[in-house]
């Protein structure tokens, strides 16, 4: 029996599965963020070390049982990046492994023939494909600087923004102003805002903040509906993007493969339509694929592919029943 581990390092959390080659879950682990852009390459190597250890030690194993590792790592987006994380998880007990950006991981387990475009809408966002000739091409995933315009950290800010707007009515009545600052636990956006500004926050990480916007939204709140459109309709350009890059598809209908809690949790519709329409306008006919299973599972199936192993049908509905970290 071969054993893989599939490792999707975040900006959150690091997760790590073991599983056998009949598709079969054997361990897990999760650490913290695995993503070196963030945290620096010795902190995301030590939560990458933790997480396959857990995930080692909960199936019984050694290190000498794994037949192959693939990381599917967050921050992996250029050249540069490479040259940092290969050296580090060289050092890692692993004989055979390999690492790709997180985002080809989301492809995979999307499209069976590991041919289309992916875009990831988690805590951040990143945007990439790949055509039936194998070519590659990432748009996005840089930050805000850099043009990025979606993922939760991103959201959250606008959220923020919409409630201090509506309040000093810049914008249009929201229940966001009222929202957002239970949210952080104040009656009024005033109170949030002083608070804010004692402590001299001028920027704001707080993904969970994407909740309170879905949630306004399906309360019917107009502000609310604009920033999920616009979120729609910014990750619909990176899909252009990637299509253009790549010189189109041979295939008649484009896949659009969408992973991250933003899209897989979320499912909004205002967004989703946005999207949709964003991406036609350009390219007819796509399809949106919003895969059931977790990115980890992804890794495993590249992992199994290094292998030569099938991933048939009966192997994909075990990935999907198994769920994420959360579960």
């Amino acid at each position: 029996m071969r054993y893989i581990i599939g490792v999707d390092g975040g900006g959150t959390k690091t997760y790590a599965v073991v599983i056998d080659e009949q598709g079969n879950k054997r361990g897990s682990g999760i650490a913290g963020c695995g993503n070196h852009q963030i945290v620096g390459i010795e902190k995301a190597l030590g939560h990458i070390r933790q997480s396959t250890e857990l995930a080692i030690q909960e199936a019984g194993l050694t290190y000498a049982d794994i037949a192959f590792v693939q990381y599917g790592l967050a921050g992996a987006d250029r050249e540069h990046d490479f040259s940092i994380l290969r050296p580090a998880l060289a050092t890692l007990p692993f004989a055979h492994w390999d690492v790709v950006c997180d985002t080809m991981e989301g492809l995979r387990i999307g499209c069976p023939d590991n041919a289309g475009v992916v875009l990831v809408c988690g805590s951040g966002t990143n945007a990439a494909g790949r055509n039936e000739e194998g070519l590659t091409i990432q748009t996005g995933g840089l930050g805000t600087l850099y043009g990025d315009a979606a993922g939760s950290h991103y959201m959250a800010t606008r959220t923020f923004q919409a409630a201090v707007r509506s309040w000093e009515y810049r914008e249009i009545p929201s229940v966001l102003q009222h929202k957002v600052p239970r949210y952080f636990g104040f009656e009024t956006v005033e109170q949030m805002v002083n608070d804010f500004l004692d402590r001299d926050i001028y920027s704001l990480r707080e993904g969970n903040l994407a909740i309170v916007l879905h949630e306004a939204a399906d309360e019917g709140d107009a502000l609310a509906i604009r920033i999920l459109q616009d979120t729609g309709r910014e990750l619909g350009i990176a899909a252009c993007s990637v299509i253009r890059r790549l010189g189109g598809f041979r295939k008649a209908t484009i896949p659009i493969v969408l992973v991250g809690s933003v899209v897989q949790k979320g499912r909004n519709p205002h967004l989703l339509a946005a999207l949709e329409e964003t991406v036609q306008q350009e390219h007819g006919s796509i399809e949106l694929i919003i895969p059931e299973m977790a990115p980890v599972y992804g890794a495993v199936l590249l992992g199994m592919d290094h292998l030569g192993l099938a991933a048939g049908e009966a192997i994909h509905s075990k990935f999907a029943a198994y769920g994420g970290y959360e579960a």
